[in-house]
């Protein structure tokens, strides 16, 4: 049973990581009309850096694609560790708003990273 839970929230929390990257490269998502003026000036800043946005979708979508498969999950899980850690500054820092969400997304990452220590090991011994 753990397993089916597992697998359907990797399968959810995946897709909306390759949608998130996908609309980074074909903008089919508009942004809300009523963002923070502070978060706006961090995305216009992240815009003037030309290559940022394109490698943080490509990440988020290999990362979402790996994360829904079983066998490659834990490394899914890796790549968009970095990324949930930039989502979570900037819902604290500029969107207090899109927190409750977030928290809840670094927790499956969590999960999925402590399900999966064993394979991280080898890594750090």
């Amino acid at each position: 049973m753990k397993n089916k839970i597992l697998f359907g929230v990797s399968l959810l929390f995946g897709l909306m990581f390759i949608n998130a990257g996908l609309n980074k490269f074909f903008n089919y998502m508009p942004p809300p009309e009523n963002l923070p003026e502070n978060l706006m000036k961090v995305m216009e800043a992240v815009m003037t850096i030309g290559w940022l946005m394109p490698l943080i979708g490509i990440a988020e979508i290999v990362g979402g694609i790996l994360f829904i498969t079983n066998k490659y999950r834990a490394l899914g899980a890796i790549i968009i560790f970095p990324i949930m850690i930039g989502i979570l500054l900037t819902s604290i820092m500029n969107a207090p708003s899109g927190l409750p969400l977030t928290l809840i997304l670094l927790a499956i990452n969590l999960w999925v990273i402590i399900e999966n220590r064993a394979k991280y090991l080898p890594m750090i011994q």
